[in-house]
């Protein structure tokens, strides 16, 4: 009779693990580069140009809002006179705010040229470049400024 012989058991190789390569540390920008924020100058300059040809529109629209109205029947003329002072008021409104734009738009250069632009006032965190090229004056970051609203 013919012997049956197990086969030889062996101990199970151990398993050789492939790590993936590490990857570098993800550091956090803190700062946009000085060719950032050229391309950020540039586009608040063009901002600032244009803001100030709007104002000077409006300021002209205030300031010569005068229509003759002497030709016309005095009930016409009363209600002429008051649709003038109401567009020379939302004129004057407009322009305010077109200041303030400008204003605003003139302090981010300003950040921009000692180092803080694009840095925000409550998180001190880098606000995103797609914010800034939308709205360049911007302060805070998205989060940040909603946050501060709900606490008004």
């Amino acid at each position: 009779m013919e012997k049956k012989v197990a086969p030889k058991k062996t101990a199970p190789k151990a398993a050789v693990k492939k790590e993936a390569p590490k990857a570098a540390p993800q550091v956090e920008k803190n700062k946009y580069s000085p060719e950032e924020l050229q391309e950020f100058k540039e586009l608040i300059l063009a901002k600032i140009a244009k803001a100030e040809k709007d104002l000077e529109m409006l300021q002209q629209a205030v300031a010569g809002s005068e229509n003759d109205v002497s030709d016309t029947a005095p009930t016409f003329k009363t209600l002429e006179e008051g649709s003038n002072v109401l567009l020379k008021e939302e004129n004057q409104k407009l322009a305010a705010r077109q200041q303030k734009f400008i204003r605003d738009l003139r302090a981010a250069l300003i950040r921009i040229e000692n180092g803080t632009y694009g840095i925000c006032q409550a998180t001190c965190k880098l606000i995103p470049k797609e914010r800034l090229m939308i709205v360049p004056h911007a302060t805070m970051t998205v989060e940040a400024k909603e946050a501060s609203k709900r606490r008004r």
